[in-house]
């Protein structure tokens, strides 16, 4: 099945990364009430250039801030059954803790996002040489992915109810290895119904390989202060790619029935996490996976994936034109990396939702095509919606 693709082109310009810590974030409130985006200086990157916080608010109170600093959601809150909003995402309280490394919190990445079997595909008879950056294998675009660059932001004029902030960056030809000028817009959207949305559209000069995701950890109970255990969650997912010991998928569709990758009716995710009898279980630390939805090619009238957390009565549906999901339960955060607050991530204090295509599909000609060709434009689209029960 091909990405979906629609004629059309664009073209942009950008800087490129740099590598500096910065100063907190100055902030202002919002009028209650009052839906809108504001915009502050979050830090500075070493050739001087600032990275920038936007703050998009909507009328029920939800925030969602983002830097364009790797396109990445810094906070995220959303209410409870009390009508109380909380930050529900992993991050840095300044620009500083994203230089000094994370991993993804909250971050687009691209040009590839999950892995390619060790850094390699070919196209029309070309074998391109990627950064070999996770276990011998190409991880979220490399060492300079998309997580590492200052993307171009405005504003999205006249979104009333429903503030919008636009992202922009131009993937030069060979950067990081891949082939093509490959010039990526994303748009996030703050809706009135408590949903952000996130929309990518690239397009190129010549024929590359495309899969854009976002990797926001998310924690409904707490933000990260205790893990995701207890947490349910449901995917409309009856299979899942299996892995091999560097987490490549074998080739293999597998059915979840009977394993503890079933996930088809709501489970807690800590009930057969640590199952050291499944071999797939043990060679992600727990679940690091990609499950294929049972409706090839998404959708966004009905959500895919739904997490919720009873303590809290916080839920967040996943809606998407993408045909797969990675479920990420935190495996590797191990205490090492500072948080807002001076909080230190522990083991499973955050879990990823990041809808995509297959990973290393372009050496996988049987799964879904990630090939975009010159005059087609990749277009897709994910909603992340948060309501209470």
């Amino acid at each position: 099945m091909k990405k979906h693709i629609y004629p059309g082109f664009f073209s942009l310009t950008i800087g490129i990364l740099a590598f500096y810590g910065c100063q907190q974030p100055s902030e202002k409130k919002m009028a209650s009430g009052k839906a809108g985006l504001e915009k502050t200086v979050f830090g500075r990157l070493p050739d001087g250039r600032n990275a920038d916080l936007y703050t998009l608010r909507n009328e029920k109170g939800m925030e969602v801030k983002i830097t364009n600093y790797g396109g990445t959601i810094v906070s995220c809150t959303a209410p409870d059954r009390n009508g109380t909003y909380a930050d529900v995402v992993l991050g840095c309280d300044s620009l500083a803790g994203y230089l000094r490394g994370t991993p993804y919190f909250g971050a687009l990445v691209g040009r590839y996002g999950n892995r390619i079997a060790k850094g390699k595909f070919t196209l029309d008879g070309v074998t391109y040489s990627l950064a070999t950056n996770n276990i011998g294998n190409h991880l979220h675009g490399g060492i300079t992915g998309f997580d590492k660059v200052l993307w171009t932001a405005s504003a999205v004029e006249n979104s009333g109810a429903n503030p919008a902030l636009k992202l922009t960056y131009l993937s030069k030809d060979g950067e990081e290895g891949y082939p093509g000028n490959l010039p990526v817009e994303v748009v996030y959207t703050l809706q009135s119904d408590n949903a952000l949305k996130i929309e990518y559209t690239a397009t190129t000069d010549k024929k590359t390989v495309v899969n854009l995701t976002n990797h926001a950890y998310f924690n409904l109970a707490d933000a990260g202060k205790s893990d995701i255990l207890g947490h349910e969650l449901l995917l409309k997912a009856g299979r899942f790619l299996p892995v091999d010991s560097t987490l490549i998928p074998t080739g293999e569709l597998r059915p979840v029935a009977g394993t503890p990758f079933d996930f088809t009716r709501s489970f807690k995710i800590g009930a057969r996490i640590n199952d050291s009898t499944d071999t797939q279980i043990r060679y992600g630390l727990g679940y690091d996976h990609c499950w294929v939805f049972d409706s090839p090619g998404g959708s966004l009238t009905e959500p895919f994936a739904t997490l919720y957390e009873p303590g809290s009565g916080r839920l967040l549906e996943v809606l998407t034109t993408e045909p797969a999901i990675q479920f990420y339960s935190g495996n590797f955060l191990d205490g090492t990396v500072t948080g807002k607050g001076g909080l230190l991530y522990r083991h499973r204090t955050g879990l990823c939702l990041e809808t995509e295509h297959y990973p290393d599909s372009p050496n996988r000609p049987e799964f879904p095509s990630t090939v975009l060709n010159p005059g087609e434009t990749y277009r897709t689209t994910t909603v992340y919606r948060f309501s209470v029960k």
